[in-house]
């Protein structure tokens, strides 16, 4: 999933940036209302967290603009404004919800999962051979016994799921799993798919994660 942060308090911006990328969202951060229109309109978000309060363009002007063309991608304010008459021009602007500053990083989160599930409807599921996969319970099963994954484990296998039967690249799983748009090491792939093929318990039969060499990794039913 990704998240576009509309922050322009550094302090604030990072630490929602560090809290979300460690709870496997990908995200990315604008400081201002103009970048941040401008990142939003690219429709590759799935939630935004827009400040009221920003430089070139205010929070309210963001969420108008972008419901012009995206009526389904839920938007969170965050802002020190708590007023009944401000809560009600932040929604009527089209923000689905609404937390004052300051807030705990946990209510934010559940508020998060909550938008996300409605846009979503039914809870995910993704199976691969004996495994399923469920993305709202952040669930892993063989057969009926469950896997404990990290959380960049459950990322890697539910991407490699998500894409079945189709090669993922190594450069491409850097991107969308790690958020890394630069020039890195993949190698750290390598270290994480060991991890999660012994805690899959795959044996020498259960070859449903491929390595396609030099290219990357396909998941696909035997």
């Amino acid at each position: 999933m990704r998240i576009l942060v509309v922050e322009d308090e550094p302090g604030i911006a990072g630490f929602l940036q560090q809290g979300l990328e460690e709870e496997s969202y990908a995200v990315d951060v604008a400081e201002n209302g103009e970048k941040g229109l401008q990142l939003a309109l690219s429709g590759d978000y799935d939630l935004l967290l827009l400040d009221w309060m920003l430089p070139l363009k205010s929070g309210v002007e963001v969420c108008r603009e972008f419901r012009t063309q995206f009526s389904n991608t839920p938007i969170i304010f965050l802002t020190a404004k708590d007023t009944v008459d401000e809560t009600i021009i932040g929604l009527q602007s089209g923000a689905n919800d609404y937390i004052k500053k300051p807030f705990h990083f946990e209510e934010l989160l559940e508020r998060i999962r909550v938008q996300l599930r409605a846009k979503g409807g039914s809870e995910e599921k993704y199976t691969l051979g004996p495994i399923t996969l469920f993305t709202d319970r952040h669930q892993v099963l063989k057969g009926e016994e469950e896997v404990q994954l990290t959380q960049k484990e459950f990322a890697l296998l539910e991407y490699l799921m998500k894409n079945k039967n189709q090669v993922c690249r190594r450069t491409q799983i850097i991107e969308d799993v790690w958020d890394i748009h630069f020039d890195y090491n993949t190698g750290v792939i390598d270290v994480f798919m060991n991890s999660l093929r012994k805690k899959l318990h795959f044996n020498t039969n259960e070859d449903y994660i491929q390595t396609v060499r030099g290219v990357g990794y396909i998941a696909k039913d035997l």
